[in-house]
């Protein structure tokens, strides 16, 4: 198999992992940067060049787009599809699970729990929307935020308004959400591909800190998911359209509340968590496709 795999850095851990897999099971495998790629769309020909070169033979990818690069990356992504490429995430739905906003409405239309949510364009009346999330504490988001940044917690309802004024002043979209305290700063992490649960790990953030995002100096350790959670994680990538995701949940006192459905999770957290081969789950899911 003739597989590519879309990174802009061959050396972060993930990238690593899924060449290694790739070449343990006798692929060829390369890693393409995204940015490098020149798209040629003519009528019965659409290919994507390379250094130099065509890449008409792959037989399928797997995209590692960062958030900053979405736009281009997804046409990338978009590219290898009409070439008949098969890939483990379409440019479809990583275009919607990066769009906070468009997932959440998509997720609650699929009749999945999630913390209280409010989006407002720029509104004046902001003790309004405190209200509808349950007052303080509740937590500000930036909508183009991954990895914990843009992320914070607005202790009373003071600091809130705060908060949502500066962005506000800013003409930065925040989503407003209520803060789940029994959660105690922790959170769930599934990882899914094709459709299947492959590893879970509880995410526990660090003293002082309310965020558990690895990047931001949590621990993991592995978890059995009830059979709630795991409904729902797998109900969420499903909705959303993913063959490879990572699910986050925290636990409430009425069920699992979806946090985001990530299209490009790491490997390193849930492979040192649990201790299983995710990566080559994933080689092994896109051979049953190929």
């Amino acid at each position: 198999m003739n597989l590519k795999i879309l990174s802009c850095n061959a050396h972060l851990y993930s990238t690593k992992r899924l060449l290694e897999a790739g070449l343990k099971k006798g692929h060829s495998v390369e890693v393409v940067d995204p940015l490098q790629c020149d798209l040629i769309i003519e009528k019965e020909n659409p290919t994507v060049y390379y250094k130099g070169r065509h890449l008409h033979t792959t037989e399928a990818i797997i995209p590692r787009i960062g958030a900053s690069i979405t736009y281009y990356g997804t046409a990338v992504v978009r590219q290898f599809q009409m070439m008949g490429a098969f890939t483990t995430t379409t440019s479809e739905s990583l275009i919607m699970s990066r769009d906070k906003l468009r997932s959440l409405q998509v997720l609650s239309s699929s009749k999945l729990g999630l913390p209280k949510t409010i989006f407002t364009n720029y509104s004046r009346d902001i003790k309004d929307a405190i209200r509808h999330v349950g007052g303080a504490p509740l937590v500000v988001k930036l909508l183009e935020g991954t990895q914990g940044l843009g992320v914070v917690l607005a202790e009373t309802e003071n600091a809130a308004e705060s908060v949502i004024e500066a962005f506000n002043g800013l003409e930065a979209r925040v989503i407003v959400q209520e803060y789940i305290r029994e959660a105690k700063g922790a959170d769930l992490r599934a990882f899914i591909v094709d459709g299947k649960i492959v590893g879970a790990m509880r995410r526990q953030a660090k003293e002082g800190e309310f965020r558990s995002n690895l990047h931001r100096g949590g621990s993991a350790k592995i978890i059995t998911l009830s059979e709630e959670e795991q409904q729902a994680a797998i109900k969420a990538v499903k909705a959303i359209g993913l063959g490879v995701a990572g699910v986050d949940m925290l636990q409430s006192a009425r069920g699992p509340l979806i946090l985001e459905v990530n299209s490009s999770p790491g490997l390193e957290g849930i492979e040192r968590a649990t201790g299983t081969d995710i990566a080559g789950e994933i080689i092994s899911y896109i051979e049953r496709n190929i």
